[in-house]
Formats: C-alpha cells, sequence, structure tokens
C-alpha cells in the first residue's frame, strides 16, 4: 500500500522545491461539511492530490476541510476535476495567491483535527448555517463609504499588524478563538449597525458570523473569500481597493504585498518594515518582524539571547534550554519582549 505520509526529511524536500522550475500555483480553499468518516476521506484525499503532485498543508475534520495547497499548472484541470469528483467540493471557490512564486510549500500534509479552525465554540448551540451576508469587493466598498459601518478584522494581531483595512477595528489578538468573546463584548452596544468581518480567504467569518447572529447582532456581513477574493475582484473591476499594507499567510511565504503601504515596524530596531521571519534559534522560532540591517546584525534571530545560545554546542543547547526562557518558550506569535531582545530577562 502506498505510504500515506512524507517521510522524507523536510530540509531536503524544502530545497527540492527551491531549486524545481515546475511553474506551480498556490491556492486556498474550505468548506463546511458534516464529514461521516474523516480518517477515509483523509487518506482518499491524500492518494488523490499526491498523484498528482500537490503540495500543502490540509487539515479535515468532522466539520468539513480547510485547505492551503501549491498546485503543478500543468496539472491544474486534472486538479479541478478531481476536486470535482468530491460531492460538497464540486465547483468549490478557489482563492488563488496575490503574489505567487509557486515556493509556498514543499511537502503534502493531510491532517485529521478536532475543527478545521480552532474557535472554542460548542456548535450544538447555534445555527452554523445562519451566516452573514456575504459581500463582494463593490458590495464591501459601497457599504464602508457610510461612516456608520463597523469593519472588523478577524485576524491574529500579528496578521493585522502588517496590514488591514482602512479604518478597521483590530483586536490585539493571537488567536481566533480569543477573538470571538472580545469582538463582542466591543460591539455589544452596536447590534443594530452594519457589522462587516473579514479574514484571510472567508473560513473564519463563516463561524464567527453564524455566531454573532446566534448572540443577537442584526445586520452581520463578511467579505466574501476574505482578502484575497477582495483583491482579486478588485483588480479585475478596476475599482479601489480599500485594503492598505500586506496580506499576511501561512506558507512559507508569510507575506503578499496588496498595496505599496508599509504600516508595520522591525521589532528589533523599529525601522519601517512588514518582513515575517521565524527565529533562527529552534528553541524559540518566535514569530517576528525583522528588518535586513536586524537580520545581518542577530544573524537572523530575535535577541541576543538567542544570538548567543545558537553559537553553543549542541551539548550545551540542550543544558540551557532546560533553564532559558526565548521570546517564543510560550509560543506566542510576535508578542516581542525588549528585555529578552537585550539579554535582561
Amino acid at each position: 500500500m502506498k505510504t500515506l505520509h512524507n517521510k522524507i526529511d523536510g530540509r531536503i524536500l524544502k530545497e527540492r522545491i527551491l531549486t524545481d522550475t515546475t511553474p506551480r500555483t498556490t491556492i486556498s480553499f474550505y468548506q463546511y461539511y458534516h464529514l461521516k468518516n474523516v480518517n477515509i476521506f483523509r487518506d482518499h484525499l491524500y492518494q488523490m492530490l499526491d498523484n498528482l503532485d500537490v503540495m500543502g498543508r490540509i487539515y479535515v475534520s468532522s466539520e468539513g476541510i480547510n485547505a492551503q495547497i501549491s498546485v503543478p499548472d500543468d496539472n491544474m484541470d486534472n486538479f479541478k476535476q478531481a476536486l470535482n469528483t468530491i460531492t460538497f467540493l464540486d465547483n468549490v471557490r478557489l482563492n488563488k495567491a496575490i503574489e505567487d512564486d509557486g515556493k509556498s510549500f514543499f511537502k503534502l500534509a493531510i491532517k485529521n483535527r478536532h475543527k478545521i479552525v480552532a474557535d472554542g465554540l460548542n456548535d450544538d448551540t447555534f445555527d452554523v448555517t445562519n451566516k452573514g451576508i456575504h459581500l463582494k469587493a463593490e458590495d464591501f466598498n459601497r457599504l464602508t463609504d457610510d461612516p456608520e459601518t463597523i469593519i472588523v478584522d478577524m485576524r491574529n494581531h500579528y496578521e493585522s499588524e502588517v496590514g488591514h483595512f482602512k479604518n478597521a477595528i483590530l483586536p490585539d489578538v493571537s488567536t481566533f478563538r480569543d477573538a470571538l468573546p472580545i469582538v463582542e463584548e466591543m460591539l455589544k452596544d452596536k447590534k443594530e449597525k452594519n457589522i462587516i468581518m473579514y479574514c484571510t480567504g472567508g473560513i473564519r467569518c463563516e463561524k464567527a458570523s453564524a455566531y454573532y447572529k446566534h448572540k443577537g447582532f442584526k445586520n452581520v456581513y463578511q467579505v466574501e473569500g476574505g482578502i484575497i477574493e477582495y483583491t482579486r475582484r478588485a483588480k479585475e473591476l478596476g475599482i479601489e481597493n480599500k485594503y492598505i499594507g500586506k496580506n499576511f499567510v501561512f506558507d512559507e511565504r508569510l507575506g503578499e504585498t496588496i498595496s505599496e503601504d508599509v504600516i508595520s515596524k522591525c521589532h528589533q530596531c523599529g525601522k519601517s518594515c512588514d518582513t515575517h521571519v521565524n527565529c533562527a534559534n529552534d528553541a524559540c522560532h518566535i514569530l517576528f518582524i525583522q528588518c535586513p540591517e536586524c537580520a545581518s546584525k542577530y544573524e537572523h534571530t530575535c535577541s541576543i539571547k538567542c544570538h548567543d545560545f545558537n553559537k553553543l554546542s549542541p551539548e550545551e543547547k540542550k543544558v540551557q534550554k532546560l533553564t532559558l526562557t526565548f521570546n517564543g518558550s510560550k509560543f506566542s506569535k510576535g508578542r516581542f519582549n525588549p528585555l529578552i531582545q537585550n539579554n535582561i530577562e
């Protein structure tokens, strides 16, 4: 039987994709659906996509599928035909990347999850199909011309830090689970207002809009296809794009430029910068923003502490890792601590 998991070292696979000249397209899609046998579906999907040389990260659960993938251009038609053989994915909307060199993923990983997006909600307590009204780019622009309309970013702080819609509320949260109650509290006295939510590709707003309608919000909208589809359609129609900065994406690229505005700063020196990286100290690995000068100075680490730690021998690292705390020790994405940077803590 064919292996249904990748067993090749990730570093080898990454080098392979970086030198490969095969034209590829980065795509994301999702669909809420009641899957009865997740394991069987997962294995069937893996075999189907692996045969088409598709790479990416896909989550499947009893509530559906959430996928970010890279497809060889020569296999695109076959890929679409294969998806259409799956009833609930027939003609599913495919969000194509805004900026794309085909190097977004270097292996195929399909994982079973309790939920396709970790939201912390009990779906049995409300109707998840009673979603907010989808807005195309032109409808979004028209509705947001009204100053009374409320725009809410349902993404995490490290996403909205580098780019967001004009005049949007930007909750300071690290997870979607955290955002739901915080946004509800922020808007508790605005339940009669027009409220538009948005995220990267739309999946978080599918659930959030239904939840807020359940909580009594009367006029709930969501950007159809998220930032990705909004940008594509705005360009196609030649209308104003109200998004400023970069769109954070969850693959090797870590971002797509939508406007030339750089609205964020290097976490280490404060210079204008919107380049996300992961700390080169694997014991930290925090996601943070770093300019080229600081990347050179700190050798791609987030702090003096991580820089010095990376110079240690493997044996010394093993011992010191037990007592040291790094920026990313508690997996707090982008929660940069200047004290740790300067080796004070």
